[in-house]
C-alpha cells in the first residue's frame, strides 16, 4: 500500500476553521472517497483472483500447450524437504510448490522398483511434477527387495504421512491423491489402487505385479511400457492390462524403443503423457484431455490404447475443436482400419496424424494409402515409411510398430504442403 500523506495542519496559533453543521461538503467528500476505495479493493481482488475461481477451484496455471506439457519445468517455484525413516516406510523426500496463495494441491507418492533407490532413479520426477502444481513424496522402501504388496502398503503409508504428519500437510488436499511406481513399484501401484479405491489417479511404469492382476482396479490408471523392455515384456504387459475392468478409466502407452530403465532418467515423452493424466484426474482439469483424446503427439510412442473420453469424478469433459476425421467400415478379421485427423495447419502447410487399428485379430505389418489433393505434398513422416506414386501417398509401418494385437492401435504423423482436406484413407495388412 502506498504511503499516505497526512492532511495539512493549520499553523500553530491560527484560529481553527469552523464548518457549519449543515454543510454537506465534508460528508460528500468522505462518501466519494469511501466508494473509490471500495472500487479499488474490488478491482484488486478481481485482478488477483485465479481464472478458475468461478469454475474449477483446482485448475492451476495458464492454458496448457503441447510445448508446455513437454517442458521440463512448469510455472510454479518449488522447494523440498527430507523425510526421516519411520511412519511405515524408509523415509524419502517431499517436493512441493512454494505458492500458498492458491489453496491446497493434489499429491502423489512415488515408489521405486526392485532393489532400486528413489534417490537414484526417480528423484528427477519430484521437482518436475511439483513445478506443474503437485505435492510429491518420493519414498525409499523398508527393504530394497520388498515385493509388490509391501511397496503398495508403503505407498499408502506415505500418503497418510503426507496428509496427516508431514510439514507440508496443510498444503495437501487429502481428497486428491495418487500413486506412481516403476517395475515392482508399479506392482505396488496395482496393490494400492485395489486396496484404496478412493485414490483419484495412478500411473504404473512397466509394472511387475506377481501378487495380483488389475481385475479389481477402479482407480483411473495409466499403464506405460517399453517396446524393447526385456524385463517387463510387451507381451506380459498386454496380458496384465487386459485384466483391467472395461469400466475403469485407463490408458495404455508403449514407448518406442524404450527398455526397462527408460523411466529412471529424465524422459520428456513419459512426462508429456503422465502430467495430463494427473491434471485430469487429480485436478479435474479437462483442459488437458486434448493431449490424450486422441493422442495429440505420437512422437516416441509405438502403441496407444485409450478409453476416451476421460471424465474426472463428478466432472464432464470439455469438447475439443472438431478436426477432419474419416472412419471406415469395420474391417474383416485380421485386417486393419485407419483414421485421419488434422493436428495443426498454417498458411501453406499442415500437420496430419493417422491412427492405425488392428481388426479382431492380430496383424504383422500394415500399409496406409490416400490420395493427395491439388497442391498437397508430404514432406516428412514419423513412425512410418513414406512412398509416393503420382497423387497417391503410401505409408508402411516402421520396424517397431507393425505388429499389433487385436484392436490395438498405433499412430504415425506427417507434415505436408498445401491445404488440409479430409482424405478417403485405407489400411491393408499382409
Amino acid at each position: 500500500m502506498a504511503e499516505q500523506t497526512p492532511p495539512p495542519q493549520a499553523p500553530e496559533g491560527a484560529p481553527a476553521r469552523r464548518i457549519r453543521s449543515g454543510s454537506p461538503a465534508r460528508p460528500l467528500r468522505l462518501a466519494v472517497a469511501a466508494i473509490a476505495a471500495l472500487a479499488a479493493m474490488i478491482a484488486l481482488t478481481v485482478a488477483t483472483w485465479p481464472a478458475s475461481a468461478a469454475g474449477n477451484p483446482y485448475q492451476r496455471g495458464p492454458d496448457p500447450t503441447l510445448a508446455s506439457v513437454a517442458a521440463s519445468r512448469g510455472t510454479f517455484a518449488t522447494a523440498q524437504v527430507s523425510v526421516p525413516a519411520g511412519n511405515g516406510f524408509n523415509g524419502g523426500t517431499i517436493y512441493y510448490p512454494t505458492d500458498s496463495s492458491q489453496g491446497t494441491w493434489g499429491a502423489v507418492a512415488i515408489v521405486p522398483g526392485y532393489t532400486a533407490l528413489f534417490a537414484n532413479e526417480e528423484a528427477w520426477m519430484g521437482p518436475w511434477l511439483a513445478s506443474f502444481g503437485f505435492v510429491v513424496i518420493g519414498i525409499e522402501t523398508n527393504s530394497r527387495t520388498d515385493f509388490d504388496t509391501a511397496r503398495g502398503t508403503q505407498l499408502l503409508a506415505a500418503l497418510d504421512y503426507l496428509t496427516q504428519k508431514s510439514p507440508v500437510r496443510d498444503r495437501v488436499d487429502s481428497a486428491r491423491l495418487g500413486v506412481i511406481g516403476h517395475s515392482m513399484g508399479g506392482g505396488g501401484v496395482v496393490y494400492a489402487t485395489e486396496h484404496r479405491p478412493s485414490l483419484k489417479a495412478a500411473v504404473a511404469l512397466a509394472p511387475f505385479s506377481p501378487s495380483q492382476d488389475m481385475s479389481t482396479d477402479h482407480v483411473p490408471t495409466m499403464v506405460m511400457g517399453g517396446q524393447n523392455d526385456t524385463v517387463v515384456t510387451p507381451s506380459y504387459l498386454d496380458g496384465l492390462y487386459a485384466t483391467m475392468p472395461a469400466s475403469t478409466q485407463s490408458d495404455f502407452v508403449q514407448l518406442a524403443g524404450a527398455d526397462h530403465v527408460a523411466y529412471t532418467h529424465p524422459n520428456t515423452t513419459e512426462m508429456r503423457l503422465l502430467i495430463p493424466w494427473l491434471k485430469i484426474f487429480l485436478d479435474d482439469d479437462t483442459r488437458y484431455t486434448q493431449f490424450l483424446c486422441p493422442l495429440m503427439d505420437s512422437t516416441g510412442v509405438s502403441a496407444y490404447h485409450s478409453k476416451c473420453p476421460y471424465v474426472p469424478p463428478g466432472g464432464s469433459t470439455s469438447t475439443p475443436t472438431p478436426t477432419p476425421t474419416i472412419t471406415p467400415t469395420p474391417p474383416p478379421s485380421g485386417a486393419c482400419s485407419a483414421t485421419y485427423r488434422t493436428v495443426n495447419s498454417w498458411s501453406g502447410g499442415y500437420q496430419g496424424e493417422v491412427t492405425v487399428t488392428a481388426g479382431d485379430a492380430a496383424i504383422n505389418g500394415w500399409t496406409v494409402r490416400w490420395n493427395l489433393g491439388g497442391g498437397q505434398t508430404v514432406t516428412q513422416v514419423w513412425n512410418g515409411t513414406l512412398s509416393t506414386s503420382g497423387s497417391t501417398a503410401t505409408v508402411t509401418n516402421a520396424s517397431y510398430n507393425g505388429s499389433l494385437q487385436a484392436s490395438a492401435s498405433t499412430t504415425f504423423g506427417f507434415l505436408a504442403n498445401g491445404t488440409p482436406s479430409t482424405p478417403a484413407i485405407t489400411c491393408t495388412s499382409p
